[in-house]
């Protein structure tokens, strides 16, 4: 396999299935090295990373400053607003800007065009920390976790219950058929994954294998499940669409009912945050079937094989 330096990470679709699982199998060893007391892992000592986020963060912005830290890097939190940026800066000049100070950049944004923007014109590479399109590392991780938890996605039924056509479910059924796997998206309809996806799902699956399937209805998406995974209904800037979204998703709500639909040794995911009594209930997403906790640490780690790997 080739070299991962310089390479951009926008979506999951531009890596094969043996690089995807490089990067997980790295990111498994920078964890077993850290649980072994080698906390700092000084592979990017002098390496800068700009983090442009244009939305709000707990989880990513930390993920990766901790990440770049633990490494021996420094990164370098630039909000979008106090940005020149905001006062009418082209995403282009900015990119080549960066790209004279830093390794490295991780953008959150709205809109994932203003992502391949930015990497057209930065000659560093440039990693989706989340747009409304796809969320890359959150899915890699989350692939990561499946996989320290329950073993070889291919073997597994994993379920999406929610908006099939949310970042994360893009990014999860994309990694998913890569791998050669598969994915249930348990979505009201009209809440299916959007066509540029679906697309690029039936190109990756004829050479895969992967699979997967839309359901709107939940208890038969669960049935026999080995991972349920749920998200926020309502995510950044779509607040004007709170009500009838609520209205829409009512029967989705991941309880401890529709849990005992699936497997008993199943285990429940969540990327969070979590709107707690709204897409999922206390008893779950603090109950024996959760790993929501595991999930969000083995962000930092996944990062950590990600940057190490990609960072020139």
């Amino acid at each position: 396999m080739s070299s991962l330096k310089g390479r951009d990470f926008l979506s999951l679709a531009d890596y094969s299935a043996e690089e995807l699982l490089f990067i997980i199998n790295t990111a498994r060893l920078i964890k077993e090295r850290f649980y072994s007391g080698e906390r700092i892992i000084p592979v990017l000592t002098g390496r800068i990373l700009a983090m442009i986020f244009e939305k709000p963060s707990t989880r990513t912005r930390v993920s990766f400053e901790v990440a770049m830290k633990q490494l021996g890097g420094h990164a370098i939190y630039l909000s979008w607003r106090e940005l020149q940026l905001a006062r009418g800066e082209t995403i282009s000049d900015t990119a080549r800007t960066l790209a004279r100070y830093v390794d490295g950049i991780v953008a959150r944004v709205y809109e994932h065009e203003k992502l391949e923007e930015l990497a057209k014109y930065s000659d560093k590479p440039v990693i989706n920390g989340l747009s409304n399109l796809l969320h890359p590392v959150q899915a890699l991780s989350d692939i990561f976790t499946i996989m320290e938890k329950k073993g070889d996605p291919r073997k597994l039924k994993i379920v999406f219950v929610g908006d099939g056509g949310s970042n994360v479910a893009h990014s999860l059924l994309l990694g998913l058929i890569i791998l050669g796997g598969g994915i249930t998206i348990a979505c009201p309809k009209g809440y299916e994954p959007v066509e540029r996806i679906m697309d690029l799902y039936m190109e990756i699956s004829k050479e895969t294998g992967g699979y997967a399937e839309i359901i709107n209805d939940p208890v038969e998406a669960v049935k026999g499940a080995d991972v349920v995974y749920t998200d926020v209904w309502i995510s950044m800037g779509m607040e004007a669409e709170a009500e009838k979204r609520l209205r829409d998703f009512a029967g989705f709500r991941v309880d401890s009912k529709l849990m005992r639909y699936a497997k008993p040794n199943a285990i429940f995911m969540h990327c969070l945050p979590a709107h707690r009594g709204v897409e999922v209930t206390d008893e779950v997403i603090d109950g024996v079937w959760s790993v929501v906790w595991d999930q969000a640490e083995n962000r930092l780690h996944l990062q950590k094989a990600l940057l190490s790997l990609i960072i020139p």
